[in-house]
C-alpha cells in the first residue's frame, strides 16, 4: 500500500538518518558491511521518495508517480536515475532490487560528501598496507548521531508506530545492524518483520542474501 505522500521533513532524510545510525561515531566505521550499507542507503533512498509521493513500488519495481523533483538535490539526483512515468519495461519502472544494487555506492558517496561538507562527518583518509586508500568518517555532531538513535530507540519502544520509522526499522534490519542501535532480541524480531512489508528494504534484504550466498559458495 501506497503512504500518504509527506512534506519534505524537516529533519534527516531517511538515508541520512541511516547514515547516523550506522557509522561508529569515533571510529568512523559503518557497523555492517560497507557493501550493505551501499544498499541501504539507496533502499533509503527510495523509501524518502516513496513516502514524499514521488514513487510507488509494486511486485518489486520502482515506479515513478510524480515527476516533479523534491527540493532536496540529492534526492532529485537518484530521482533522474529512476525511469519518467510509463517508461521502463512496458511502463512498470525499474527493478527494485536491480536499481539498489546500481545505486549504491553512488547513494553513499553522495551522502557522505554532504554530511562531511555540512560539518556532521569529518573525513579521514588512510591506506591499507600503505598502498590502498580508504576513507574513514567520525562523527563531529556527536549531538545529531545521539538524537538520530534517540528517535529509533522512542519509535522502537512504540513499536515503530508511523511509516517512516517502519521504513527506517526495515532498512536497519535488511542491513545487518539492528544489533548495534540498543535493540533487545524481541525489537530485532519485530524489524525483521518489517522487511517483507516494506519494498524497498526487502529489495535491500535480496541483495545482501544474494552476496552472503555467493561468498559462502565461492562466487563473485
Amino acid at each position: 500500500m501506497t503512504p500518504t505522500p509527506e512534506p519534505a521533513p524537516p529533519g534527516p532524510t531517511l538515508p541520512e538518518e541511516l547514515l547516523l545510525l550506522a557509522l561508529d561515531p569515533r571510529r568512523g566505521r559503518p557497523y555492517c558491511r560497507n557493501r550493505f550499507l551501499e544498499y541501504a542507503m539507496a533502499g533509503a533512498a527510495l523509501a524518502e521518495l516513496e513516502l514524499q509521493g514521488r514513487i510507488t513500488g509494486e511486485r518489486g519495481q520502482a515506479r515513478v508517480v510524480n515527476p516533479l523533483e523534491p527540493p532536496d538535490p540529492l534526492l532529485a539526483a537518484l530521482m533522474r536515475g529512476l525511469p519518467a512515468p510509463g517508461k521502463g519495461r512496458n511502463g512498470a519502472g525499474v527493478s527494485a532490487r536491480a536499481w539498489v544494487r546500481r545505486a549504491g555506492r553512488q547513494t553513499e558517496g553522495m551522502y557522505l560528501d554532504a554530511l562531511v561538507e555540512r560539518g556532521v562527518l569529518r573525513r579521514e583518509s588512510h591506506r591499507f598496507l600503505g598502498l590502498l586508500p580508504y576513507h574513514r568518517h567520525p562523527v563531529v555532531a556527536k549531538d545529531l548521531a545521539a538524537q538520530a538513535r534517540q528517535r529509533f530507540e522512542t519509535a522502537g519502544r512504540a513499536g515503530f508506530p508511523d511509516h517512516r520509522s517502519r521504513a527506517l526499522a526495515a532498512l536497519v534490519s535488511a542491513a545487518g545492524l539492528s544489533r548495534f542501535v540498543g535493540t533487545d532480541r524481541s525489537g530485532r524480531g519485530a524489524m525483521r518483520h518489517l522487511i517483507r512489508e516494506q519494498w524497498p528494504a526487502h529489495a535491500v534484504h535480496r541483495n545482501v542474501r544474494r552476496d552472503k550466498a555467493n561468498q559462502s559458495g565461492g562466487g563473485g
